[in-house]
């Protein structure tokens, strides 16, 4: 029986478009330096690091500044450490954890992120009915690692078969497979979500 439901944070909680962040952040900047700044800063390995928690935000900044020009240095600064700002969720999402939660599920957090999401945690729409989280960087271990599943497990003190994951993306639900939970694809459809939570046998209304 399921008896906690584990969520992944970006696209699924809330919308992570790194074209909107770049509209925003690099306006002024002609169609070759934002695609400069796409790669530079959220295709680099340090966004990465900054997940594994190797790296932090500060960090990835001071590196990638590195590596561009200096008209650039203040869109990378904004791109890494403000991109929070206007947080845009995912329509449906809060309502679904809230449902949730009133039903008596343990909700809980299972993202890749870096060390500051506590800063912008409570900006997270629906985060009050959070049990726990495990985030990525406080851990050293990424999705899909397994280590990080086992974290996650240990740390909400559940047994994986009781647990079902929502993530967008397909090898981190195999991942959760693979550690015995449950697991869902979620592609941006709360009624199709909602109807494959029901299909697992969890008490939520279907589309």
């Amino acid at each position: 029986m399921i008896r906690n439901i584990i969520f992944d944070m970006g696209q699924v909680l809330i919308r992570f478009n790194t074209e909107v962040f770049l509209d925003r952040f690099a306006s002024d900047c002609t169609p070759e330096e934002k695609t400069l700044l796409l790669r530079e800063v959220y295709l680099s390995a340090e966004w990465i690091m900054q997940d594994r928690g190797t790296h932090t935000p500060e960090q990835t900044v001071e590196i990638v500044c590195g590596n561009l020009p200096e008209k650039l240095h203040e869109a990378v600064y904004n791109l890494v450490c403000r991109w929070n700002e206007d947080i845009i969720p995912v329509e449906g999402m809060k309502e679904l954890v809230e449902e949730l939660k009133g039903k008596g599920y343990g909700i809980y957090l299972l993202s890749n992120a870096a060390r500051d999401l506590p800063d912008y945690w409570e900006r997270i729409p629906g985060h009050e009915y959070f049990d726990d989280l495990c985030v990525s960087a406080f851990h050293g271990f990424i999705k899909p690692q397994p280590e990080l599943y086992r974290c996650a497990l240990q740390k909400f003190n559940v047994a994986p078969e009781e647990c079902v994951f929502i993530d967008d993306v397909t090898a981190n639900i195999e991942a959760a497979l693979n550690a015995g939970m449950q697991g869902i694809v979620f592609h941006d459809d709360i009624a199709e979500l909602r109807e494959k939570l029901y299909r697992l046998g969890i008490d939520v209304e279907p589309a």
